[in-house]
This record gives C-alpha cells, structure tokens and sequence, in this order.
C-alpha cells in the first residue's frame, strides 16, 4: 500500500510541475508582444551576430534580429498552431469515432474503411502531397497535419465507443427510454475524457516537432515570421561560426516536447491509459 502511495504522490509530483513548465509557456505566447525586448523581425545589419550582451540578452543573427525576441514570437507560431492542429484532429476523430462505434452498420464501415485508406499512406507523404498541391505556407501544413492526424483518433474512439455500448450502464440507459444524444454526452464522452487527455499531451509534442519540421524544410511559415524549425533553417548556414542560432530554437523544441510527454507519461499512469505511440 506503502509503495503504491508513493507512486501515486510521484507521479501528482510530475504532472503539477510539467503543468507549471507548460502554464509558463503559454503565459509567453500571450504575452509575447509585450514582453519582448525588440521587433522580432526588425533588420539591422550592422548588429548583425552579436555576443550576448545587455542589449541583446541572446545576441542576433545574420539579419541583426533580437534572438530572444524571435525566440519568444516563434512560441505564439510553434505552440499556438500546435494547439490548433490537436484540437481539430481530437475533434473531428471524437465526432467520427462516436458516430461510427456507436451506430455501427454500414456507417461504421464507410467511414473506418475511409480511415484505413488515409492510414494506408505514410503520415509525411500525404502531408507533402497536399502541401505540394496548395503551395507552402503555415495555413497550408496546419491543414494538411488536422487532415492526416484525425483518422488515427476516429479509431481508437470508435473502438472506445464500441466497447462502452455494451455496458451495463449504457444499456440501462437505453432502456430507460435515453435518447442517443443524451447517451453519448452524459455517459460515452466522459468515460473517454482521460484517454482524450493523455492523447492530447502526447500530440501536442507531435505537432510541434511536424510544424517545426515542415518550417525547417521551408514548406511551413515564411520569412520574416519568427518560428522555431524556420529559425533552424535560418541558422543552419552559420553552424560552424554561430552554432547557437540553430541550438537556440533546437533547445526550445526539445525542452517543451520532453515536458508534453512526461505528462503524457504521467497522466497515462494516472489513469492507466495505454499510449498510442
């Protein structure tokens, strides 16, 4: 019991301070415009890779530019857009996965043969294919990762929903006279909140190191915007001279990915929720 106590207090222990780390990080998003020492895109070449200095607490690169100040706007572009793409393909995989478990029938099939196509293909190769077809931009690789990443998610909520279905409560519910709708909102949905936030964590890393993957290879945003795998890119023409341009942005990415899944960690724990990946 001893052991299990401390376990439990560990893990509570993981998750408050991974929270905090994240709290901070989205306290910076917001506030990123108003904190920031200098315009994140401004050029000045003739401060162009300074030292840090008081000035300029990270020192700039070849443009003149204020590292900590892109640094700081490049989190709005990396975490913000990351929280999109997790919401949209949770959302859209919770709708799907709840309709096609629950119905069942030819709508189950439809649509999960629908997702097994999507899944047939690679992740990356679908996401280029549709950036290829509608050009590069952030926009387009926002879309393109929300039409890739719900499948998976439809899936395993549909398999959710059709283990629930059979339960002792859902068919007390049905015969109680419950409408679907009521079913699946007081009884469905918050039996699967815990895994929707362990998936929720652990895509969010995946969606920062795609967006920031995409950038670096220059289909996601554009010069002069601030982003973190744009940064990389930016930087990596001086890594013999100025390596800290691209270690910079690569610690940001690397820190904030390791603290999504050691929540996602915990949390799993906590609610003995398998992981996906």
């Amino acid at each position: 019991m001893i052991p299990h106590i401390r376990t439990v207090l560990k893990g509570q222990k993981t998750i408050t301070v991974c929270s905090v780390i994240l709290l901070v990080f989205a306290i910076i998003t917001v506030l990123a415009p108003w904190i920031s020492p200098h315009d994140p895109i401004k050029v000045n070449v003739a401060m162009k890779l300074k030292p840090p200095c008081t000035e300029h607490l990270l020192g700039t690169d070849h443009l003149g530019r204020d590292n900590l100040s892109r640094l700081l706007h490049g989190a709005r572009i990396s975490l913000g857009f990351a929280f999109l793409i997790f919401v949209s393909s949770i959302g859209i995989g919770l709708i799907v996965g709840t309709i096609a478990g629950y119905k069942g029938g030819w709508i189950d099939t439809v649509l999960m043969r629908f997702c097994e196509g999507v899944m047939a293909f690679p992740n990356l190769v679908l996401v280029l294919g549709i950036v290829g077809v509608f050009g590069p931009g952030l926009i387009q690789v926002v879309l393109a990762l929300m039409l890739v990443q719900w499948v998976y998610y439809a899936r395993m909520f549909r398999s959710m929903v059709v283990s629930l279905k059979e339960r002792n409560f859902i068919i007390a519910a049905r015969i109680s006279g419950s409408s679907q709708w009521k079913i699946i909102k007081q009884h469905m949905i918050p039996n699967i909140l815990p895994p929707i936030l362990v998936m929720g964590t652990l895509e969010m890393g995946w969606a920062i190191m795609d967006i920031s993957a995409l950038s670096f290879l220059g289909l996601g945003i554009q010069p002069p915007t601030p982003e973190w795998g744009a940064m990389i890119h930016e930087g990596k023409g001086f890594i013999r001279s100025h390596p800290e341009l691209m270690l910079y942005p690569g610690l940001m990415i690397l820190f904030v990915v390791i603290t999504f899944n050691v929540l996602g960690e915990a949390l799993s724990e906590r609610f003995g929720v398998k992981r996906r990946f």
